[in-house]
């Protein structure tokens, strides 16, 4: 790649031309460019993270048929917490392009948590929930004051650090993982870093950069135990039989695995 095409990627994308004559041409560490040029990367790193950290949680779920140690708890606040930001949007009249994207995540995060209700064995609650929690959203955008829309967009931070929490201590409890997509952890803890980074930046110590610094501390929890635990997903001897009831009996080699143990446990 020639230095003409370089060049044009970087000011195109990364930094206005000024900031690349100083950096790369007069070779002068500018400051408010590399502020500029951070800022820009990190803004790059949270719209990945909003695109791409549910699916790959979805996909897992769909291509394992088991939503095992997944917190249901965690994921409902969690759709709650997609939800604020589409109906402040909603609330104050935002184009579509505004919040599509938001839009999408919500959509994704919905999906999982009627898989989740599904590989219960409750998939008409999962239905019926999801069809009443899509017209209260509407509602609620459509019809909603803005001060109750300003609410729940300031309480979204406090359900994101909820879900975590929750989710963390369910690992911490099964003593596995289960189902929990370690690229949807890891992409999550990548925004949650630079949206503290940005939050630094903007309002220094502040309440809300707090929060996010808690958010940000918990991702970082859930990576580790996704770590840890990554040579407990097939649990040893003495903890299969707790594992193995977690996942639905809907799989014809995980019966047999049952009967199959069961043949070898002593009679007392």
């Amino acid at each position: 790649m020639d230095s003409s095409s370089v060049r044009h990627f970087l000011v195109s994308f990364l930094m206005p031309k000024k900031c690349y004559e100083e950096i790369f041409v007069h070779l002068h560490m500018h400051v408010p460019c590399l502020k500029f040029i951070l800022n820009k990367i990190l803004g790059l790193w949270i719209l990945l993270e909003t695109f791409l950290a549910q699916p790959p949680q979805l996909l897992k779920i769909l291509w394992r048929r088991s939503a095992a140690g997944i917190s249901l708890t965690s994921g409902l606040l969690q759709l709650y917490a997609f939800s604020c930001p589409v109906v402040y949007a909603m609330a104050h009249n935002f184009p579509l392009s505004a919040y599509s994207e938001r839009l999408l995540t919500l959509a994704q995060t919905a999906a999982i948590v009627f898989l989740i209700l599904h590989y219960r064995d409750d998939t008409l609650r999962g239905a019926l929930f999801l069809s009443a929690y899509g017209g209260v959203i509407f509602l609620l955008g459509s019809y909603a004051a803005a001060a109750v829309a300003s609410a729940m967009q300031a309480s979204s931070v406090a359900a994101v650090i909820g879900s975590k929490a929750l989710q963390a201590r369910k690992n911490h409890h099964n003593g596995h993982t289960g189902q929990l997509s370690t690229l949807s952890v890891l992409l999550s803890c990548a925004g949650s870093l630079g949206v503290t980074v940005m939050s630094l930046q903007e309002t220094g110590g502040s309440f809300t950069t707090l929060s996010h610094m808690l958010s940000a501390c918990l991702s970082c929890v859930l990576v580790a135990q996704v770590l840890c635990y990554s040579s407990a997903e097939t649990p040893r001897r003495g903890n299969t039989s707790r594992w193995w009831r977690t996942v639905p009996n809907t799989n014809v080699m995980r019966r047999f695995f049952l009967q199959f143990k069961k043949g070898f446990e002593p009679k007392l």
